[in-house]
């Protein structure tokens, strides 16, 4: 039960915040938070990560859907608690990213940016930052803590 509150949160968490920016910061524009380090933007994204495969809306709602399935079954299979920790983020991260792409028409909301020495980070949202943490504990979990004898047991 824990594993869909936390889908949830990441799914409201991120509505919420992308709602915030929507309301309160007009599209291109930028407030600065932390001079020449941190700025919240209102930026909006067609594609993936870093902009790539802009336009190609579609395509990315049939993948994330696919892909939303497979995680889904993965994490009812497995009782590892850190493999659904990571499951569960990701896949409240993707949902939440859905969401826009079905209902935006103009693309995923981005705000985060952050400049790193003087590199223009991408932006990105809370949905990112889920799908990130997530990814980062499922790489733990596939390097420090699974088994292959409790792979060939599913």
């Amino acid at each position: 039960m824990i594993w869909i509150l936390i889908i949830i949160f990441a799914v409201l968490l991120d509505q919420f915040t992308k709602y915030l920016v929507i309301m309160n910061i007009e599209l291109g524009d930028s407030i600065t938070m932390i001079e020449k380090f941190f700025y919240l933007v209102h930026w909006r994204n067609k594609g993936a990560a870093w902009g790539i495969m802009q336009e190609k809306t579609l395509f990315f709602i049939i993948v994330t859907i696919i892909v939303l399935i497979i995680l889904a079954i993965y994490m009812y299979k497995n009782n590892n608690k850190v493999l659904r920790l990571a499951l569960s983020m990701i896949i409240g991260g993707a949902i939440g990213n859905l969401i826009d792409r079905v209902l935006r028409p103009e693309g995923v909301v981005d705000f985060f940016n952050f400049y790193i020495f003087s590199y223009n980070f991408p932006a990105f949202n809370v949905a990112d930052s889920f799908i990130t943490v997530g990814t980062a504990i499922l790489a733990i979990y596939i390097f420090f803590i699974y088994k292959e004898d409790e792979a060939k047991s599913l």
